[in-house]
């Protein structure tokens, strides 16, 4: 008789020991992600530095990077570690940031940086599970081919590429990256 594995708890995920891998809790069942590659991080830290300076200067929220957990669902619960995120004051007050809990509000903004190794589909799938858990922009970075899509839940989808800026205009007015410093 085939052994039916014990989902976990957003709560039961966050007490596990760290053992060095990259995981993600997805419906209940830990998935193992890979280690990124050294564009991938040069892409995220070049944004985080433009998007946590931006934020911060201006007052608006906190910049979150590393993977930093977010519960996307419960029963069973997902929690989700995005590249970069950005959530406003309004939802976490300014200060710091729970240090052994998932927070459970949706951040305005994710961003996720694509990888070789990663499946369109996956991302997609993914993408709609941020949305769905009220994320109102996810933001995901292609640089093999050099471009930004930026997925909305009540907007069409928008593609940046080349000469185009990277903005956030209901989220952060007045934030632009252009893509061709993104990308240099």
């Amino acid at each position: 008789m085939p052994t039916v594995a014990q989902l976990l708890t957003a709560e039961e995920y966050a007490r596990l020991p760290e053992d060095g891998r990259r995981t993600e809790l997805v419906r209940g069942e830990i998935l193992e992600m890979n280690i990124p590659r050294p564009r991938h991080g040069q892409l995220c830290s070049r944004i985080d530095r433009r998007l946590g300076t931006f934020a911060e200067t201006q007052g608006l929220g906190h910049v979150v990077a590393n993977d930093a957990g977010f519960v996307t669902s419960r029963d069973p619960d997902t929690v989700r570690g995005p590249d970069l995120a950005y959530i406003s004051y309004a939802k976490v007050p300014k200060g710091p940031l729970p240090a052994d809990e998932y927070l459970e509000v949706a951040p305005e903004i994710v961003i996720e940086i694509l990888s070789p190794t990663d499946r369109w589909a996956d991302v997609l799938r993914k993408g709609g599970e941020y949305l769905s858990a009220g994320v109102e922009v996810v933001c995901v970075v292609d640089f093999e081919d050099e471009a930004v899509h930026l997925y909305y839940d009540r907007k069409p989808s928008v593609v940046l590429r080349g000469g185009d800026l990277l903005t956030f205009p209901e989220q952060l007015p007045g934030f632009s990256f252009p893509l061709t410093e993104l990308f240099e």
